[in-house]
């Protein structure tokens, strides 16, 4: 029953169910049950497959393409459905491209599949529609499915016998979905949605496709209440206040609920509205972008038949516009007008996800919280297939799955050019000789104990005595009885002390004066060893103190 609720007729939810079923059952029966047994099968078939004129517009709004380009359409789309994942991630936009111009027949129920994540949903579930189909199914549903079976296409060659394939794998479907999904059960909607994708695939993956639809694409839209289909109308309101202002004032003036003309174009996916090659069409982009496109496509139709002066001077009340709305004009159907027209009408998915929580707060304010709360819509199949990980065992392609990678065991960039340098230079640094710490007056002078690198001169030696304070006596010798200082550099005291030399040969006293014995300065060998860059050493305390001490004192000394 319709009654007026906020300024505006809308219809009462109880009531929605049976008012689709019923519009549905006076234009798709198209005849009694003997004239669609009458026919024989010599009766000719169109390249859909339907017989006679059940189509009328169908042949004469398709598109014709010519052989050559099917055939490389074809090749197109083998190629992204063997490497479907890669498509998806990386190239989307040519995938979307080539749902707009067309799916090739051949490959249609295979892409369909492929697209609405059917193909993953079925391997991640084996072996359930056939659990399912096994299963008797609950009897009060089971009533409903039979009698709706032959209202489905009967003019289809799938569907034009009682009894046949056709109408039996829908039966099959049609229950498993009520066992899969018991709370939502059977909708009548849901018979064309189901019968549609039979035409294109077996019953296993119609079954799984159906599923996709009813809780990716159309959440909510065949659940008691049809509170999704409802709030889908009033989002189609709003938006069709930006498409074509003219129509929205004229609805909104009659007071024309949403609910009352969109009902079947959305829950059945236009699937009854428009010309077949037309309907493909439709699907082709719905199941590649999501809903939007059941959007766009009603907004178009509505800017066709409403959107000028013309079209509403006839509309002079509620009954003729419903009229008008129920007999679209043939050539705002046609498959090329309307795809043009559906590409050009600017409403993104954003845009229908911003409408509906406006939608949302509104139906919370006046009607308070929804009763059946369906799952989040999937707008296009490349967010399905990133929402559900694939797991594509019979294609052939790499699965797409994230492996995590081991470090590298060699180092990259600076970090090996700093390990590189740093072994370098440990290579180049020449081996320190450890000089003797208790030097003779025989004795070469020892080599500077710290080279510095990059062949720089080494700094003169220090004198061992700062501030040029006299070297102090021999401790044998001499009274004052103080060691001789040590060496320059001298060994760590862990160091083992080297080895004693044998005792020195006092020499044969002469009379001859005494001379002071040459050091290793003045020894021509040393002069030829010693670098010529380095400069003469110095003579050590030691040899100074013996030059400064007459003959006998050396003798005694020595």
């Amino acid at each position: 029953m319709a009654k007026i609720e906020n300024g505006r007729q809308s219809v009462d939810t109880r009531s929605i169910r049976t008012i689709s079923s019923s519009h549905i059952d006076d234009e798709s029966s198209l005849g009694s049950d003997s004239e669609i047994n009458g026919f024989t099968s010599d009766r000719q078939t169109d390249k859909y497959g339907f017989i006679g004129g059940a189509q009328q517009y169908s042949e004469a709004s398709a598109q014709d393409v010519p052989p050559e380009v099917l055939r490389q359409r074809e090749v197109k789309w083998l190629d992204m459905l063997n490497h479907w994942d890669k498509w998806m991630i990386k190239r989307f936009d040519k995938v979307r491209l080539r749902c707009q111009k067309g799916i090739p027949p051949a490959l249609r129920g295979r892409a369909w599949l492929y697209l609405s994540g059917g193909k993953v949903k079925r391997e991640q579930n084996q072996g359930k529609f056939q659990e399912l189909d096994s299963q008797p199914g609950d009897p009060k549903w089971l009533d409903v499915i039979e009698k709706d079976l032959h209202r489905q296409f009967p003019f289809h060659e799938m569907f034009v016998s009682r009894g046949g394939h056709g109408q039996q794998d829908l039966f099959r479907v049609l229950k498993a979905y009520t066992l899969y999904r018991p709370e939502e059960g059977y909708c009548q909607a849901q018979a064309p949605i189901a019968a549609v994708l039979l035409m294109h695939m077996p019953a296993e993956d119609a079954f799984w496709g159906l599923v996709q639809i009813c809780e990716k694409y159309l959440p909510g839209y065949y659940s008691p209440g049809l509170e999704a289909i409802q709030l889908d109308g009033e989002i189609l309101f709003a938006l069709l206040r930006r498409v074509s202002p003219l129509a929205f004032r004229h609805l909104e003036k009659h007071k024309i609920d949403p609910i009352l003309y969109m009902t079947e174009w959305f829950m059945c996916a236009f699937s009854r509205t428009l010309p077949w090659a037309s309907v493909l069409r439709v699907w082709d982009m719905f199941l590649c972008d999501g809903v939007k496109i059941i959007f766009r496509v009603g907004l178009v139709l509505l800017k066709c038949m409403l959107g000028t002066r013309e079209k509403l001077k006839a509309c002079q009340g509620q009954y003729e516009t419903m009229e008008l709305l129920r007999a679209i004009e043939p050539r705002y159907m046609q498959e090329g007008y309307l795809v043009r027209e559906i590409l050009e009408v600017p409403v993104t998915a954003r845009d229908v996800e911003r409408e509906h929580h406006a939608q949302m707060k509104r139906w919370k304010k006046n009607r308070g919280e929804l009763n059946f709360k369906p799952p989040p819509r999937m707008h296009g199949a490349r967010l399905i297939m990133l929402s559900e990980p694939p797991r594509r065992q019979d294609l052939q392609q790499n699965p797409t799955i994230v492996l995590e990678v081991p470090q590298p065991t060699l180092k990259k960039g600076k970090e090996e050019k700093k390990s590189k340098k740093k072994k370098s230079v440990k290579k180049s640094q020449p081996v320190v000789e450890i000089p003797n710490p208790y030097p003779l007056p025989n004795d070469p002078p020892p080599p500077p104990s710290d080279p510095l690198p990059n062949n720089e001169p080494p700094p003169l030696p220090s004198d061992p005595l700062p501030n040029n304070d006299p070297p102090p006596l021999p401790s044998d010798p001499l009274p004052n009885n103080d060691p001789p200082p040590p060496s320059s550099d001298p060994l760590p005291n862990n160091f083992p002390p080297p080895p004693s030399d044998p005792p020195a040969t006092p020499p044969v006293r002469d009379e001859t004066p005494e001379t002071v014995p040459q050091t290793e300065s003045d020894s021509p060998h040393q002069q030829q060893a010693r670098p010529t860059d380095l400069p003469p050493a110095k003579e050590s305390p030691l040899q100074r103190s013996t030059q400064s001490l007459s003959s006998t004192e050396q003798d005694t000394y020595l």
